[in-house]
């Protein structure tokens, strides 16, 4: 999910300031990282050149003047669009973990040794997810389960490449 689109859709519920749009989006989905101001305005400064959405009225506020924007029509049918498209999987081919076996065999490091450590590092992330979800709103537990479901792949893999370190060397030392 990108920032702009995600403002987009928020706007596409109601105009708004740019504060009240980042109070939004860290309420809605920002409980794992929210946006920081600055990223807001140059967004919503992308999107307003790009002619998805206007400002539609500029009123005072305790500091600057605050400007309240819409989407516009342009702004709908774009958003439509993207809600319409499925993603495509995205296989990370060189991600961190396989970086760091991959270079710990080249290296004659202990390779299973850093897959233990990372095992016990996801299983211990594990437990603090699952202990979030209790009392946790119904949306929270939608995010607590997807990074979940991820960590429980990462875990498959970890087993994975511990029960295929002598091949991998192999491989990777030709």
């Amino acid at each position: 999910m990108t920032v702009s689109y995600t403002l987009l859709g928020l706007l596409n519920e109601a105009d708004r300031h740019g504060y009240d749009l980042k109070q939004s989006y860290d309420r809605r989905f920002g409980s794992v990282r929210p946006l920081r101001f600055g990223q807001v305005y140059r967004t919503l400064a992308q999107l307003e050149r790009d002619g998805l959405i206007e400002t539609v009225g500029v009123e005072p506020g305790s500091g600057p003047d605050r400007k309240r924007y819409a989407i516009t029509t342009n702004g709908v049918t774009d958003l439509e669009r993207w809600l319409a498209e499925p993603e495509d999987p995205q296989p990370q081919l060189q991600t961190v973990l396989f970086t760091k076996v991959a270079l710990a065999l080249l290296s004659g490091k202990p390779a299973d040794a850093f897959l233990e450590d990372q095992r016990q590092r996801h299983l211990a992330v594990m437990r603090e997810l699952t202990a979030a979800k209790r009392g946790a709103s119904q949306r929270d537990t939608m995010l607590i389960d997807y990074q979940l479901f991820h960590i429980e792949a990462d875990l498959r893999w970890i087993e994975h490449a511990a029960g295929n370190l002598d091949t991998l060397a192999t491989e990777i030392r030709l």
